[in-house]
């Protein structure tokens, strides 16, 4: 693996202001045995499961995923349920108004 610098990707011009922007990123295996390193959006949280938000590098779509860490590594698992979908996808685009919101404040000060 290579490590690679990319720009912050806050959607705004680099300017000083007082929130962290660093990016994370992982690698995942594709069932094809493909590897393509994905930008971590965001981990959160919806009742007791863990979940995470990822782009693929080069990608605009956010995919979402259940994720799980244990002594064997790290699994991203397909979110089978609809109702589970649904409410993950509603956690994550709140949280991300919440953070849009959060900039359009820096901007203005």
């Amino acid at each position: 693996m290579s490590n690679h610098e990319h720009g912050c990707g806050c959607g705004h011009d680099h300017h000083d202001h007082d929130h962290d922007h660093e990016q994370k990123m992982i690698y995942v295996t594709m069932d094809d045995g493909k590897e393509v390193a994905c930008l971590v959006v965001d981990m959160f949280a919806v009742g007791d499961k863990e979940y995470i938000a990822i782009v693929p590098e080069g990608e605009e779509e956010v995919f979402l995923y259940q994720f799980k860490e244990d002594e064997a590594g790290v699994q991203l698992l397909n979110i089978e349920d609809d109702e589970e979908f649904e409410a993950v996808s509603k956690t994550f685009l709140e949280s991300v108004d919440f953070v849009e919101h959060d900039h359009e404040e820096d901007v203005e000060e």
